[in-house]
């Protein structure tokens, strides 16, 4: 069981995201503008917060600007309309852990918020490194010394989730399950396609691939000389 804040100034879209996190046995709260929302993030704990981007009073995007200046710790899993990479960049920039295009299935969101939950709550880093290649998680981009490499989201998301699990072997299916999420679209092959484009711009020439292949197990990323700052 979590504590959840929902800022969503659409009174219905509230009350049903409410609804389906009360039945995942969550404490759920709800405010429906940005000033009462950071008011009650700087008093309460929520170990998470469903932040809608448009709200009246303060934007999403500075509430959870202010909520991180304070100091505070909760994930936060983003509302927004626009779906293009630059929104996604904004949203990492001032805090946001995922966000969420609309419109949305509500299955997908309760699928994102056990996903953060399943996350330590400690801040994860805003930089990882892998060989010489530099993720940078707020920006969104990556970089191979100093010159960026340009992916598409989900090879980004892919590359994310392989260097935040670093050592551990996630087969097609697994991945389909964790990055993609509830797409009723995206197919085991659909990874394998994304990991094969992804490796061929990552993979320096004559080195071994990034990304490591254990046939009958699936795929890793071993950190070895490699650091997160």
């Amino acid at each position: 069981m979590a504590k959840i804040l929902v800022v969503e100034d659409e009174e219905h879209v509230a009350s049903v995201i409410k609804d389906w996190l009360v039945r995942e046995r969550h404490m759920v709260e709800v405010v429906d503008d940005g000033e009462t929302a950071i008011q009650c993030l700087l008093v309460n704990k929520f170990d998470l917060v469903v932040l809608d981007l448009r709200l009246p009073g303060m934007p999403g995007m500075e509430v959870c600007r202010r909520y991180r200046a304070s100091g505070g710790d909760a994930h936060i899993l983003m509302l927004t309309a626009q779906s293009s990479l630059d929104a996604r960049e904004a949203g990492l920039d001032v805090g946001a852990d995922d966000y969420l295009s609309k419109p949305f299935e509500l299955r997908e969101l309760v699928a994102r918020v056990r996903a953060l939950l399943r996350r330590p709550a400690a801040r994860v880093p805003d930089v990882l490194n892998v060989g010489n290649l530099v993720v940078d998680l707020r920006q969104a981009k990556v970089f191979r010394d100093s010159s960026e490499i340009k992916l598409v989201p989900k090879e980004f998301d892919l590359l994310v989730f392989l260097l935040r699990h670093p050592g551990q072997c996630f087969s097609a299916e697994a991945l389909l399950e964790r990055v993609w999420v509830s797409s009723s679209t995206a197919l085991t092959e659909t990874v394998r396609t994304h990991i094969k484009t992804l490796r061929k711009k990552i993979d320096s020439s004559g080195q071994p691939s990034v990304i490591q292949h254990i046939p009958g197990y699936g795929y890793k990323i071993e950190i070895q000389d490699a650091s997160r700052v």
